[in-house]
């Protein structure tokens, strides 16, 4: 009786000792990585510029004029908008 006490004591304690050896492996994989991930973006193209050239039809009183204007689009979120052109292109009929 007290051998098969002993025997299942020790293997009941073996059974706890074991799966934190290998737990200590286990993590000592993950804090020396062979590989280098990078989370989140490339923040080097943070401060360029976006120019888009575009046309509009507008029309001041009775006249209608197609304008080209340049929209920049500027690091900080802003916008600006600048008339490049206007040509004038009919009467009131739009």
């Amino acid at each position: 009786m007290k051998k098969l006490l002993a025997m299942s004591l020790l293997v009941g304690a073996g059974m706890f000792a074991l799966p934190s050896v290998e737990a200590n492996a286990a993590t000592a994989a993950v804090e020396a990585p062979q590989i280098r991930v990078q989370i989140g973006g490339n923040n080097r193209r943070r401060n360029v510029r976006r120019v888009v050239t575009s046309t509009r039809v507008t029309g001041f009183g009775r006249n209608r004029y197609r304008e080209t204007i340049r929209t920049t689009y500027l690091p900080n979120g802003r916008t600006r908008v600048q008339v490049i052109s206007r040509t004038r292109v009919g009467g009131r009929n739009w």
